[in-house]
C-alpha cells in the first residue's frame, strides 16, 4: 500500500504527517510505504497512491483524484490518523 502525505510546500508538514502516519500503521501492524510530498508533486504521485492524507483546505485545492482523499484536522494526533486508517481500511 502506498500513502502520500500532503502539505502546501512539501517540507516540514507533510513529514510530521508522514512520521505520523507511520506511527499509526505501526500501531495497527499494517505495511504501507509512506511519501510526504508538496500539493502540486501530490497530484502526479496520487496516480500509484492508495490513499492521500492532507488538510480539509489542501483537499479542496487537490480537486478530483482517483484515490481517496483522507482529511485530517491535526498533523499531530496519531489517533485521528489511526481512526481514519480503521474506518479506510476496515480494521
Amino acid at each position: 500500500m502506498k500513502i502520500i502525505a500532503v502539505c502546501g510546500m512539501g517540507i516540514g508538514t507533510s513529514i510530521i504527517l508522514k512520521m505520523n502516519i507511520d506511527n499509526a500503521l505501526a500501531k495497527l501492524d499494517v505495511d504501507a510505504d509512506v511519501e510526504a510530498a508538496d500539493i502540486s508533486a501530490a497530484r502526479g504521485a496520487a496516480s500509484s497512491a492508495d490513499y492521500v492524507f492532507t488538510s480539509s483546505e489542501l483537499a479542496e485545492q487537490l480537486g478530483e483524484l482517483d484515490v481517496p482523499v483522507l482529511v485530517v484536522d491535526d498533523f499531530t494526533n496519531v489517533e485521528e490518523i489511526e481512526a481514519q486508517l480503521v474506518e479506510e481500511l476496515d480494521l
